[in-house]
């Protein structure tokens, strides 16, 4: 991998990971256009590491309160202040989890197709924009409950899939769900911490116990470009988010559908 490679493949990265159009979807195409190489898993570690910092950073102050209200929930049997919420991003986290121990294999070696990724990224687009449409979302996160986390742990699951979106879909999830779009959208990204955490362990694993050779300077490159671009696209989304509404996102991924069969079927 050459510098511009690991640098562009970062930004592509820290871009795609929390706005709803895959990232999966982006580093799968991305090679498959311009005929390079597999980055390998030491660079998926580096940018997964890189968004991971990025969105605990940004929601820094969330992070600790729901960790240390968690904890002492836990601790004296009773809900604390954002304990409720650190239980449902447990609950929301398992489905993912055990579909991907389950489903992995299957995942890397058969879903990564290209006519996969042209069905996700329509009909999960086409999906987020219907959900957007639709009125009266006035849910907010103190209104959650556990069944909405184990929906919204559902879809996260459907996003192994590559083109589904691990943002959209869960997003998508919660405006079904009648929450507004902030809260369905920091209830993702609050979402996105366990998972990815879970991800990089695999990853990390993968590293540790394989012949693996890291190339030091594209994962140096690779990370600290995904983590300033995702820290960037996480602020200006939600900056964004109700003046523009995920219509932007739902045609650029009809857009990207159409590259996809012109180009790559």
């Amino acid at each position: 991998m050459d510098v511009f490679q690991a640098l562009f493949l970062g930004l592509l990265q820290g871009l795609t990971e929390f706005l709803p159009i895959s990232s999966s979807a982006h580093l799968i195409l991305t090679p498959a256009l311009f005929g390079w190489t597999d980055q390998g898993v030491g660079f998926d570690l580096s940018v997964h590491v890189g968004t991971l910092l990025a969105v605990v950073l940004y929601f820094r102050r969330d992070v600790f309160g729901i960790a240390r209200d968690g904890l002492i929930s836990v601790s004296r049997r009773k809900i604390v202040g954002q304990g409720a919420l650190a239980w449902y991003l447990v609950i929301g986290t398992i489905p993912a989890g055990l579909a991907g121990l389950a489903l992995l294999d299957m995942i890397d070696n058969e879903l990564r197709a290209v006519e996969v990724i042209f069905f996700t990224t329509l009909f999960f687009g086409l999906l987020l924009g219907l959900a957007d449409w639709l009125p009266k979302r006035q849910r907010t996160l103190d209104k959650l409950n556990w069944k909405d986390a184990v929906l919204v742990g559902i879809a996260q699951a459907m996003a192994l899939v590559p083109g589904t979106s691990r943002s959209g879909v869960t997003i998508t999830a919660g405006l079904f769900l009648g929450m507004t779009r902030e809260t369905a959208s920091r209830f993702s990204f609050l979402l996105a911490i366990p998972i990815i955490v879970l991800a990089s362990a695999v990853k990390l694993l993968e590293v540790a116990t394989s012949d693996v050779i890291v190339d030091w300077s594209g994962f140096l490159i690779g990370g600290v470009t995904s983590f300033l671009m995702a820290i960037t696209a996480i602020h200006f989304f939600l900056k964004w988010l109700n003046k523009v509404g995920m219509w932007p996102y739902v045609i650029y991924r009809i857009v990207l559908a159409g590259v996809i069969y012109a180009v790559l079927m």
